[in-house]
């Protein structure tokens, strides 16, 4: 049995990620599954001078350990502007400072929603060409458009053609751990 971790890249009390994240892990009965919640994850702007004048806090040490000893990840994404929010590019930042390959032999189940028609695709696409950067290996990815119509929060993704996308996406990811 796999350990996967789930999360959502952002740091809102009302992600809409973070609900499409533990939706996703619901569905899954024959691995362990740990969802975490990044509001439980603080950190500063990354910069130069702050690494080197208090280096890495336990909570981020934490943090890439849990992603260290996880066998896939199932990571949702939040858009601002078309890009991923300034938070999760924060933390990667951060992550990739305390070892540049976090990720290595990682499977990752890529996902996106957002209220919008384009369901987060351009913070969808950044994040799948920044990963692999750190070693991770994306499995396969989804994206959830008008989330606010199309997911509920007792039935899931409510919309049959996005449900089985979603479905498919997730058998493909859960096939390759």
């Amino acid at each position: 049995m796999s350990h996967i971790l789930a999360f959502a890249g952002s740091n809102s009390s009302t992600s809409i990620n973070y609900k499409l994240v533990k939706h996703t892990a619901s569905l899954i009965t024959d691995h362990e599954v740990e969802l975490i919640n990044m509001v439980d994850y603080n950190f500063p702007v990354f910069s130069e001078d702050l690494e080197r004048e208090e280096g890495y806090s336990d909570l981020l040490r934490g943090l890439k350990d849990k992603i260290v000893h996880a066998h896939a990840l199932i990571i949702s994404v939040n858009e601002h502007n078309s890009n991923p929010s300034a938070y999760f590019k924060n933390v990667l930042d951060w992550l990739s400072r305390v070892d540049r390959n976090f990720l290595v032999d990682t499977k990752v189940f890529l996902m996106s929603c957002s209220g919008g028609r384009r369901g987060g695709t351009g913070s969808l696409e950044v994040v799948q060409g920044i990963l692999p950067r750190f070693g991770g290996e994306i499995s396969a990815t989804f994206s959830l458009p008008s989330f606010n119509h199309t997911f509920d929060k007792a039935k899931g993704i409510t919309d049959p053609e996005l449900a089985q996308a979603h479905k498919k996406a997730l058998e493909i990811f859960l096939s390759q751990i």
